[in-house]
């Protein structure tokens, strides 16, 4: 195995190759976009639901394209051939809707654990949640100019809120 040793000094590269501190914002959110995929990819593998298997692999597409996003300077992003936009959080609108014809959200607080796929699920959840607040920073820094991948996230975790809750039901 071949090692690039370029990140030995605490630096990493964005997408169009310049260099920036391990410790800068961006990595630490597409980091922790990338840990949720991880989360969401165990919870991928252990259900049986054909249906949250298409869902999550649709999330896991979408925050691909977001860190990718995340990823690159302003004069990068007309590179990139996808972005997060207003269809992506409609998309996921649509999800929460359907999923809640089939399961009733509990009116109280919840302890996870219900089953081991959708505690799972909430796992990524609480993930996509500090990842929203990372990306809220972002925007308020002006570091990214996206409004949708901040609507997106918040979305995604009612969204994973919803698909957990159908997942104890099947």
């Amino acid at each position: 195995m071949k090692f690039s040793k370029r990140g030995d000094k605490g630096e990493t590269s964005m997408l169009g190759g310049q260099r920036i501190p391990k410790y800068d914002p961006r990595p630490d959110t597409y980091g922790t976009l990338d840990e949720a995929s991880s989360a969401l990819g165990v919870a991928r593998a252990m259900t049986e639901n054909r249906k949250i298997k298409e869902i999550i692999l649709d999330v896991q597409k979408d925050l691909l394209v977001m860190g990718a996003e995340i990823s690159s300077l302003p004069e990068d992003l007309d590179k990139l051939t996808q972005r997060i936009g207003e269809v992506d959080v409609t998309r996921l609108e649509g999800i929460i809707d359907e999923l809640q014809k089939d399961v009733e959200l509990p009116k109280v607080f919840i302890y996870p654990g219900e089953s081991v796929v959708s505690a799972q699920i909430d796992v990524a959840r609480t993930i996509i949640r500090r990842a929203e607040r990372k990306a809220a920073r972002l925007r308020k820094e002006e570091v990214i100019n996206n409004d949708e991948i901040n609507k997106y996230l918040n979305r995604l975790a009612d969204m994973l809120f919803t698909l957990a809750r159908f997942e104890e039901k099947t």
